[in-house]
């Protein structure tokens, strides 16, 4: 009898337990419905990237040379004083179109030197970049180390396209966006950018006018113009080798069509004349 009662005991407290856990169930579904989360500043005012049409875009994209070169300059000009390219070498230059008397004049004269550690002496110094050294590290001990670029479209969901609109996308927020988001004003110290996932960007705007470069070219360097250059440099230092790995795979596929051709073909050779 005991027993009996025990169990009844557990079997009541269990089903308070998930009688409970129900209402509190229906009574989060029934808020949700009645009385939805308002969307966050993020959520309403965050932009999709800018489609971004470049030379080495889809399974066909070949490297637009030229434009290279005009990226790799907006990046030695503009982004160099911040942000790194440590896994690239300089000598890799030469595939932009630079011959060896250039990329060992560019590494010699690049801004950050190659750190060295005398052992006698029990300090770091420096020399000069060599042709063969990746380039050097930037860094920033108060601040902290801004982010290496060598593979940022790989890293970052639309590649180049992110890069080209996040540095075009600097803006003022609108009296109608402070109104509706006045917890989400851009903070002192930063600015606001769309693009960035959380709107607001430690990094000033790097392309602020035309012509912060001078083209050798003679393209005209507008903001836009300079933003598509080193988006498209950028997608080349993080994966140089695309361009190679496209002309292999469209050999790989045109070889496994001439393959099945040529078995088809065997196939009604062999079997020709004798029924099933």
């Amino acid at each position: 009898m005991a027993s009996l009662l025990t169990r009844s005991i557990k079997f009541l407290i269990g089903g308070a337990f998930i009688g409970v856990l129900l209402l509190a169930l229906i009574g989060t579904i029934s808020g949700l419905i009645t009385d939805p989360p308002k969307p966050t500043a993020e959520e309403e005012l965050h932009k999709h990237p800018k489609e971004l049409d470049l030379a080495s875009n889809g399974p066909f994209g070949k490297f637009d040379l030229a434009q290279l070169q005009r990226g790799f300059l907006v990046f030695e000009k503009v982004c160099a004083s911040c942000h790194s390219l440590n896994l690239v070498s300089f000598r890799e230059l030469g595939a932009l179109g630079y011959n060896e008397a250039e990329v060992k004049k560019i590494a010699k004269d690049w801004p950050v030197k190659q750190p060295v550690f005398d052992e006698k002496a029990g300090t770091w110094g420096e020399r000069d970049n060599i042709a063969s050294d990746r380039f050097p590290k930037v860094y920033y001990p108060a601040t902290g180390v801004p982010p290496d670029l060598s593979l940022i479209t790989k890293a970052r969901h639309d590649g180049a396209a992110y890069v080209h609109s996040l540095l075009t996308g600097y803006a003022e927020q609108t009296p109608e966006e402070i109104a509706k988001f006045p917890g989400a004003k851009t903070p002192e110290g930063s600015y606001y950018n769309p693009y960035f996932a959380n709107l607001n960007i430690a990094m000033p705007p790097p392309l602020t006018a035309d012509n912060q470069v001078t083209y050798s070219d003679g393209t005209n360097a507008t903001v836009d113009q300079m933003a598509k250059d080193v988006s498209a440099f950028l997608v080349w230092t993080a994966e140089p080798t695309m361009q190679t790995r496209h002309q292999a795979g469209l050999a790989v596929v045109l070889f496994l069509l001439l393959a099945t051709v040529l078995a088809f073909g065997a196939y009604q050779t062999v079997w020709r004349g004798i029924k099933h």
